[in-house]
């Protein structure tokens, strides 16, 4: 994949691909149905092999024995029981990082050793595809060919990324008004304990794991207790092209107990985190009340996605489709309020409603579906409260809005109209296949009501006038902008938000300041040349 194209027309142009998916299905569906996710779900053909703790290098089994249960999103059953880690687990994992931090071989290497090792495992990605993106659907429900031909090809682009950064971390000769030599240099923090999300589980362990082990840092990572499959096949790949014991560590459990400890754990130098708002706050002060450890965080979003007059309605509702459904709507930066100019508004909602309706849901495993089943059963209720409360709150219900059948977790795309912003579809963070299109009347309103929220992660702006454009993308207060095009994730682009979306910056070169540390050397020159 060209490091600068774009995810939707990926999406595009493989959903028109046919043919076998993992050597377990030949199908494809063109339009929206519900019998499309009633059918016998195809059965993955690789074996689960890595459900245990990987602790200095070794996959062990938890401290206190206990397992818990991963399940099929597609039909509530269980996958594999995962070794389930605890805070003596996490002290495990972080002795053995610590240790290997403390007496290498990894921050010892020379960079360029580092590099190989980053440079090999980007290869093994590429050469199991299939194994990860067969676990990536099967513990998440998103389509195959999404995680087989989006989301890979991204993970081993970035993971080289930053393997082609290893080598180039360096720091200044500073010049100072005294006979003195300054120099800064840029060092690893340490042990860096990371906690990643279930909707892009090896993408979020690709994000964590590359920019901190570039920098010559080790790592404890707490994966999500709904999707620990994928995650672990990828550490195995990883100490396979070379990484020594203990500079990676991945502990499988639940958030109040192992990702409780590690957040507040006084032997880590700095966490990071994605997930809720509401998590990172917690996560945020039990870093505080240990030991300082610096955090970054990317957190949720209630992302604006603006249609202006001048827009081709056609490509616009394209466009938001893609930008709110993609990844059954579980996304921290998914476009979920539709802003829509009055001038086009009507065409707009006929348009955006006849796309939803050709939607295709179904066992992701399935050649041409969109929008697999939704990760449990506990988001499937809260999307479906969100739905209730929109339409007891007066929004229009246009199209969707049920379940789809009674096994698994399917929900109907969904597009409300008459949406007004104080109403919660409007407000908080679904993370759902659920559209919400609001009207405005011109720019200046368009910025008001986008930037009212406490969210700032991005925004999409859809305009052919490059004066509008400029000054949405200078107005609005996030992170990220995409004009006329959505869901970019290019390794080299920052991505982070403002306000309470987070703190700190994932990939390209800012993702870096992440993971070191800069210390100024100064030495006394005796009778310089020069000064």
């Amino acid at each position: 994949m060209a490091a600068a194209s774009r995810i939707s027309s990926l999406l595009s142009r493989s959903l028109l691909s046919k043919g076998r998916i993992c050597g377990v299905g030949r199908s494809v569906v063109c339009s929206y149905t519900t019998a499309a996710a009633l059918e016998k779900p195809i059965t993955p053909s690789i074996n689960v092999n890595y459900t245990k703790l990987l602790i200095n290098g070794n996959f062990v089994d938890s401290a206190s024995g206990k397992t818990f249960p991963t399940y099929d999103p597609r039909t509530g059953d269980v996958i594999a029981h995962v070794a389930e880690g605890d805070a003596e687990d996490i002290n495990r994992a972080v002795s053995a990082a610590r240790k290997a931090f403390d007496e290498g071989p990894w921050p010892k290497m020379t960079a360029y050793e580092r590099s190989r090792v980053l440079f090999r495992f980007a290869d093994l990605i590429d050469q199991h595809t299939e194994e990860l993106a067969t676990l990536e659907t099967w513990d998440n429900g998103k389509p195959y060919e999404q995680a087989a031909k989006i989301e890979l090809p991204m993970i081993s682009r970035l993971i080289r990324y930053y393997a082609g950064w290893a080598d180039k971390i360096h720091g200044l000769t500073v010049p100072a008004d005294s006979p003195h030599l300054v120099q800064t240099i840029h060092e690893p923090i340490g042990v860096a304990g990371q906690i990643i999300p279930w909707n892009f589980p090896v993408l979020m362990f690709a994000w964590k794991v590359g920019p901190a082990l570039a920098c010559g840092n080790t790592v404890v990572i707490k994966t999500a207790e709904q999707t620990p499959l994928s995650a672990l096949y990828a550490a195995k790949l990883l100490h396979e092209a070379g990484l020594p014991p203990g500079v990676l560590n991945v502990v499988s459990g639940f958030g109040p107990t192992a990702g409780a400890a590690l957040a507040s754990h006084m032997q880590v130098d700095k966490l990071a985190f994605t997930g809720s708002t509401e998590t990172g706050k917690i996560v945020l002060e039990l870093a505080a009340k240990s030991n300082l450890k610096p955090v970054t965080l990317e957190l949720g979003g209630k992302s604006p996605f603006i249609v202006c007059k001048d827009a081709d309605v056609d490509k616009a509702v394209e466009l938001a489709h893609f930008a709110l459904f993609f990844n059954q709507g579980q996304c921290c930066c998914a476009g979920s309020r539709t802003y829509v100019h009055e001038s086009v508004y009507d065409e707009f909602l006929e348009k955006a409603k006849a796309r939803a309706l050709k939607r295709s849901v179904g066992d992701p495993f399935v050649a041409g579906i969109e929008q697999g089943p939704q990760i449990d059963s506990e988001q499937f209720e809260k999307i479906m409260r969100y739905i209730r409360s929109g339409v007891e709150s007066g929004a229009t219900l246009e199209t969707g809005g049920e379940r789809i059948g009674n096994k698994g977790f399917y929900i109907q795309p969904t597009v409300f109209s008459n949406v007004k912003e104080d109403m919660l579809i409007a407000k908080d963070e679904i993370f759902g296949p659920v559209q919400s299109i609001l009207k405005f009347k011109d720019i200046n309103e368009a910025i008001r009501r986008a930037n009212t929220t406490s969210y700032g992660l991005a925004a999409g702006v859809f305009t052919q006038d490059i004066d509008t454009a400029n000054t949405l993308t200078r107005a609005l207060k996030v992170g990220t902008v995409w004009i006329n095009c959505y869901d970019v994730f290019d390794a080299a682009i920052p991505f982070g938000g403002y306000k309470m979306s987070g703190q700190g910056r994932e990939k390209g070169i800012h993702c870096l300041s992440n993971y070191l540390q800069v210390k100024a050397v100064v030495t006394p020159l005796k009778d310089p040349a020069w000064i």
